[in-house]
């Protein structure tokens, strides 16, 4: 099944295409085969210094707890899977900050941001109205990295860990994923 989305997008690629002509749930599909833990646990650990950690701010760490914390107060899945790609995206891009261009990680990271910008041409769609207030607030604050704002240290993994569960929680059902 993974070569077969592998195919699609060396052949999207070739293309010029890249992933603009997927829907949501493909280009999720594409980056949960990405973020498979063996490949989490190269890139984004054993490339890596023993406990080394990129400075985020404290918005910038979604878990699995924070977002049944939101369903329970009312917030639409539409806004939660909104809210996922902003702290998600934001989190890569922290991460590749810290590395250079002939690191290791780099491609790989390239890679997932490729499939972010795809998924993020499907987000442009929304208009902040549609969006529930208390999740245009936080994304708001992800986007905002001013000098005040509490900082934490979190390993590279943990921050594509925290990203891959979400997206289970958040994209598994409605795009009918097998329980992976």
């Amino acid at each position: 099944m993974q070569q077969g989305y592998v195919a699609v997008l060396c052949v999207l690629a070739v293309m010029g295409l890249e992933a603009a002509a997927l829907d949501e749930c493909e280009i999720t599909r594409l980056l949960q085969d990405k973020l498979q833990y063996e490949m989490r646990l190269q890139y984004m650990k054993h490339y890596f210094p023993i406990d080394y950690t990129v400075q985020v701010q404290y918005e910038e760490v979604l878990r699995p707890s924070n977002i049944t914390h939101l369903r329970n107060g009312t917030v639409s899945e539409a806004a939660l899977r909104y809210l996922w790609f902003h702290v998600s995206s934001q989190a890569l891009l922290r991460i590749r900050e810290v590395l250079l261009e002939k690191h290791p990680s780099w491609k790989y990271t390239q890679e997932l941001c490729q499939l972010f910008d795809a998924l993020g041409r499907e987000y442009s769609k929304y208009r902040q109205t549609d969006v529930d207030v208390v999740v245009a607030d936080l994304v708001k604050q992800v986007h905002s990295a001013s000098a005040d704002s509490r900082r934490k240290a979190v390993r590279p993994k943990a921050l594509l860990d925290n990203c891959l569960k979400v997206m289970r929680m958040l994209y598994g059902r409605p795009c009918r994923w097998d329980s992976t």
